[in-house]
């Protein structure tokens, strides 16, 4: 019996994992909930609260808003898809919002993130973004640049490492171009179709339908599946031919993907190229992390031994694919 490939086995390690997470993500999207609070001169809060379905029926979050405000209206619902909003208004006195605190109770337990967006009376937008360990923010005379790279740095960077269909993806190229060198300017690529269309799409350049361009992302791991089944087979794959051009054409499209979560999140209106740029170094790190393991772990598996039936091989081949035929159908229907 010949030694199993260790890109198979690495293969295998990476769909058990990806498997998991994208029961998760069936259950949970990835975007994080919104309160957006607009202060009228006269001290009113209009409050908009958005966020999926999952979050009421599983464990609600709660809002925390100044101390002092109590609501002047009943919060009224409506729903879009798999979101949630509510919309009501609070009285807070005559005081400034800047020095109050404000927050999301219930993120630790939820394990998730929550996107606070503050339109003061004077027209000044304060942003942030709330997580479990920290809950609340307290509003400042003004936000600062190191907080916005900060937060859209985190953004990207955890939108990456929870989409398992965009880590596939880079885990197929992984797996199919060799060489360090050919390797690195093939992610390179990726990385700059995806940063060109990330920026078009979230400002305001390109408008594309979020569902057709989720499935398309999907087909393009359908893709990966075929090309690794014909390497295991001894065949030269497209993507091992022209490795960067398929990539950066991949990432054109996977683009417009990650700029449906960020155009959701929305970018801070005074520094638009930090949070954009910030967002997209995060994903950048996300990947590298990504293909780092991906590395080293072969390298250690090099020197282990293991052999099993020919057949096996070929097993992770059609694992990927089956898994990316669920995301096509799964996100086909969703569009109807």
């Amino acid at each position: 019996m010949p030694p199993m490939s260790i890109s198979a086995i690495i293969l295998w390690a990476a769909l058990l994992w990806m498997g998991g997470a994208a029961s998760s993500v069936v259950a949970h999207p990835l975007d994080p909930a919104l309160l957006e609070i607009r202060e009228s001169p006269t001290g009113t809060l209009d409050v908009l609260w958005r966020l999926p379905v999952s979050r009421i029926a599983d464990a609600p979050l709660q809002t925390i808003l100044p101390e002092g405000c109590t609501p002047v209206s009943d919060p009224v619902a409506s729903r879009a898809g798999s979101r949630i909003t509510l919309r009501w208004s609070a009285r807070c006195g005559d005081g400034d919002l800047i020095g109050s605190e404000i927050g999301v109770d219930g993120l630790r337990e939820r394990r998730t993130d929550a996107l606070l967006r503050v339109h003061l009376a004077d027209g000044r937008l304060i942003q942030a973004v709330l997580r479990g360990d920290a809950p609340t923010f307290t509003l400042p005379q003004s936000a600062g640049r190191l907080d916005v790279l900060r937060d859209y740095l985190l953004l990207g960077f955890e939108h990456i490492l929870g989409g398992p269909d965009h880590l596939l993806f880079v885990l197929g190229l992984v797996l199919l171009v060799q060489g360090y060198r050919r390797l690195f300017w093939t992610i390179t690529a990726f990385t700059a179709g995806h940063s060109v269309t990330l920026a078009l799409a979230v400002l305001g350049v390109v408008k594309v339908p979020s569902h057709p361009v989720e499935t398309l992302i999907a087909l393009t791991i359908l893709v990966v599946a075929v090309e690794l089944t014909r390497a295991g087979r001894g065949h030269e794959t497209w993507i091992q031919r022209f490795p960067w051009a398929m990539a950066f054409a991949f990432g054109l499209l996977h683009g417009l993907g990650f700029a449906g979560a960020l155009t959701e999140i929305g970018l801070p209106a005074h520094e638009v190229p930090l949070a954009l740029a910030a967002f997209n170094i995060g994903i950048e790190v996300g990947q590298l992390l990504c293909v780092a393991v991906i590395l080293t772990l072969a390298a250690g598996l090099r020197r282990i031994p293991v052999r099993l039936p020919t057949a096996v091989r070929h097993l992770p081949s059609y694992a990927i694919g089956s898994l990316a035929v669920f995301w096509v159908l799964e996100r086909t229907t969703a569009m109807f």
